[in-house]
């Protein structure tokens, strides 16, 4: 018996030396244990998420990808494949599994190499969020303690959930969120067994059993998985046997992105990583919500390259991209893996032409389908020589294209056809005239070939879309939209450089003293400059800088009043907003709020509005200060105009004073301004007597067919720049078309599109060039709206005026016209005696007061 009292003494022994080698080794490593209450606050690095005013995701940046989920989100066949796999004691043990500790030691001991099968789910928390992954010893027992810790810390549950949204699964995926989405791009509740339990093993060797990379490897894996899983009767035989036959489906999947707006998304990027530091904008899970609609995004983005496309097929063809071979074709094999090797250009499709027939061509694209190109898809492809010169019109295909040729080509309506990445880029804005808010932006083709934004970063000359601005100088002086001012030709010495100015109209004709209303749309240069003069050269360029253009981007010299100055498409499209909103200023902006990812919302847009109403009601305040103003936030876009309706107007202001954009225009000049740039559109004049004329934005009223829109061209010396900008009360857009290199014209070309009619198309222009994107985006953006009548403001009278002299008239013939003005300011001549019959004022608008 006194064996067994000594065993007894010997193992009691043993227990204290174990527990004073615990404490000891517990005081040892305790001032190095970090705080676990931190995890209750813990902070999972996110990325940032970028999202269009309705909510489609723009874009994501950041190195991990992460999505959380909460544990009520987490599906059950999910969680069970990880713990039978890692932990399958994990709600029994209380953060060490002695078992499992005591298994790792014997494998130390029988081969003395260490091995983290020990290592519990909470083990593996706490080293995931305090300790490296060196295996030391010291580093084992630190993370003993902290999962003690950790288990009195917090629940299982968390535990699991925190793990399950830590842990690193490869491709830059952290968590079970981001797993499923970048390895079968659906949401987790989406997937099947097999799936789940791919995700489930790879955890301990992401790099290794990845399916993407090493799809056996990973299938072994899931393999594994299943078993441990039919071991612990968590499935049936049926479903183990169902997922173990299962291919491996995993393939990459990018951000799952619903809106591609890559220059957008670049500017929000850049204002987040100003604000917030690089560190912080990529990890701490915001999500930035714009000012984007993505309905319009899209047409923006289409009427871009459509109209580029357009313009680019004008010059001809350069040529197929490579010539692949000569005699001997290659086989389908070959050919699709090349293809598949290629990458798309936006909506172009890389292809390669197998056969050419008289007037067709068959081209084989990277999936093995064969595509017939028709003749209608091919005809326009006159050889290119330059800007200004294209060869004769193809009469066979094999002019065109030979077998082995690899080209682009792209769906055009119901056909496919012949296509090339355009030479000439372009860029688009729209926004909201009211507050800024940007509701569309293009920066160029395509952000894979240049990252260069030239709606915010391209200075450009202006052209005759600067005319409004020097006429609005000249009608706050003393113009009136019937004032004649000479057109005629301008012969002036230069002294300083001995030759004479000698600006010309386009087309080269003058017609004698006209209306300021025809020569704005009719954009005659000579009368733009007699304008500049008659302004002055400072008045002039002061009124510009009110519209917000920079005073050191205005040149000093008549030039001024043709388009010499320079500006960005962002400073033009905010400019006329002036002349759509009743006179303000806004100021352009394209972040509505920011949400931390607590979905708490830490920033959120107070743009000023242009209020015409609140102005009113403030000034009615100022003079009565012993009445209350009610002030409340504005309410949502839609309902801004009925919330200023008179009935509701009880000296209640939808805005706070601070709310209010600048006025730098009064609401009577920008009418008047607004209705000459609708003749722009809609010409005058009276077709049926011979006496209509167009103005330069005719096709506009031909594609878009709305009473309410106005806007004005623009182009360039030799057409280095062409220009639309133009507007309705609801939206305003500004589209440039030219080339990042400025010395490049965009030319000439001998014909349209059309070949059989062989018409004459001329020089590329502001309306033909730049028009047509315009002219598009505008009709889709504007689809479905009523149009708006907008009311001439107080002030504003009409009356009949005699259409060669400006003057009053009493005929009631296509000589003569209503015209607005402001009172006080109209003719008291008439032009002739005639018969009283008509009234000299009307209080509607005339069918002719475009």
């Amino acid at each position: 018996m006194k064996w067994i009292k000594r065993l007894a003494i010997l193992v009691i022994v043993m227990m204290l030396m174990g527990v004073a080698a615990v404490a000891a080794a517990y005081l040892y490593v305790k001032p190095d244990l970090p705080d676990v209450t931190t995890l209750k606050t813990v902070r999972l690095q996110t990325p940032l998420r970028i999202y269009s005013a309705d909510g489609q995701l723009i874009s994501q940046f950041g190195e991990k990808r992460r999505i959380p989920l909460q544990y009520e989100q987490i599906p059950q066949p999910l969680i069970d494949a990880v713990l039978a796999t890692e932990d399958a004691r994990f709600y029994e043990h209380g953060g060490v599994d002695p078992i499992g500790v005591l298994r790792a030691a014997v494998i130390v001991a029988t081969t003395g190499k260490k091995s983290q099968g020990a290592s519990t789910i909470t083990m593996q928390v706490a080293r995931n969020f305090f300790l490296s992954r060196e295996k030391t010893y010291i580093r084992k027992i630190k993370e003993i303690f902290i999962a003690y810790h950790i288990e009195q810390l917090i629940s299982k549950n968390e535990i699991l959930e925190l793990y399950l949204n830590r842990t690193f699964f490869g491709n830059r995926a952290y968590g079970i969120g981001a797993a499923a989405q970048v390895y079968y791009g659906k949401d987790i509740s989406e997937l099947n067994l097999a799936q789940y339990a791919m995700i489930a093993g790879l955890p301990q060797s992401p790099s290794a059993a990845n399916p993407i990379r090493n799809p056996q490897r990973g299938k072994n894996r899931r393999n594994v998985v299943l078993g441990r899983m039919l071991e612990l009767k968590l499935i049936s035989e049926q479903e183990y046997q169902q997922a173990h036959d299962a291919p491996v489906t995993a393939r990459y999947h990018g951000a799952e992105i619903d809106l591609y707006a890559p220059y957008i998304s670049e500017m929000v990027r850049d204002q987040i990583v100003a604000q917030y530091g690089e560190e912080e904008a990529y990890t701490a899970g915001l999500s930035v919500y714009t000012s984007i609609d993505s309905r319009l995004q899209r047409y923006a983005q289409r009427a871009l390259r459509n109209n580029l496309y357009d313009y680019d097929e004008r010059h001809g063809y350069r040529g197929p991209r490579a010539q692949l071979w000569n005699e001997q074709a290659w086989p389908i094999t070959q050919i699709q893996e090349y293809l598949n090797k290629q990458r798309r250009e936006q909506d172009l499709v890389p292809a390669i032409v197998v056969d050419v027939q008289e007037q067709s061509a068959a081209v084989v694209i990277a999936n093995g389908d064969e595509i017939q190109l028709q003749w209608d898809g091919l005809k326009w492809a006159r050889g290119f020589v330059s800007d200004t010169r294209q060869g004769p019109a193809p009469k066979v295909a094999s002019e065109i294209v030979t077998a082995g040729d690899l080209i682009w080509i792209r769906q055009k309506q119901d056909q496919w056809q012949l296509s090339q990445v355009p030479d000439a880029t372009s860029a688009i804005v729209s926004l909201d005239p009211y507050n800024g808010a940007i509701k569309a932006l293009v920066g160029g083709y395509s952000f894979n070939q240049s990252q260069y934004n030239r709606v915010t970063q391209a200075k450009r000359q202006l052209g005759s879309n600067i005319k409004p601005f020097i006429y609005a100088a000249g009608i706050e002086q003393d113009y009136t939209l019937a004032s004649l001012i000479n057109n005629a030709p301008i012969n002036e010495w230069d002294r300083r450089q001995g030759v004479a100015w000698r600006p010309k109209n386009s087309p080269d004709v003058y017609g004698g003293p006209t209306r300021l209303r025809v020569g704005l749309a009719r954009s005659i240069n000579v009368m733009a400059v007699r304008a500049l003069r008659h302004v002055g050269i400072d008045n002039a360029i002061d009124s510009l800088v009110r519209f917000g253009f920079e005073r050191a981007d205005m040149p000093r010299n008549e030039s001024l009043a043709l388009g010499s100055a320079s500006a960005t498409p962002l400073d033009v499209v905010n400019a006329y907003s002036v002349f759509a909103n009743g006179g303000f200023l806004v100021e352009p902006y394209f972040i509505e709020r920011i949400v931390n990812s607590e979905q708490q919302s830490v920033f959120e847009a107070k743009p000023k509005v242009a209020c015409r109403d609140c102005e009113r009601l403030i000034e009615e305040q100022r003079n009565q200060p012993a009445m209350a103003i009610a002030v409340t936030e504005p309410p949502q876009q839609d309902s801004l105009e009925t919330a200023l309706q008179p009935q509701d107007v009880q000296l209640t202001c939808p805005l706070p004073a601070e709310r209010l954009a600048p006025r730098v225009m009064s609401e009577q000049h920008s009418f008047l301004l607004a209705q000459a740039l609708k003749s722009t559109i809609w010409g005058g004049g009276n077709w049926s007597k011979g006496t209509g004329w167009n103005g330069t934005a005719w096709r506009a009223a031909r594609t878009v067919k709305r009473r309410d829109i106005a806007g004005k061209t623009g182009t360039t010396n030799e057409a280095r720049d062409t220009w639309f900008s133009g507007f309705n009360p609801k939206l305003v857009t500004t589209i440039w078309v030219g080339f990042d290199d400025h010395g490049r014209q965009l030319g000439r070309v001998a014909y349209n599109n059309n070949l059989d009619k062989n018409q004459s198309y001329g020089g590329e222009a502001g309306a033909k060039t730049a028009g047509p994107g315009w002219n598009e985006y505008m009709k889709n953006a504007l689809d479905g709206t009523p149009e708006v009548n907008v009311q001439p403001p107080q002030n504003i009278i009409s009356v009949r005026i005699d259409r060669e002299t400006g003057l009053l008239t009493r005929a009631t013939d296509h000589t003569s016209r209503f015209e607005y003005f402001i009172a006080g300011t109209e003719p008291t001549e008439y032009v002739s005696s005639a018969p009283d019959e008509q009234p000299l004022f009307e209080d509607s608008e005339d069918e002719e007061l475009f």
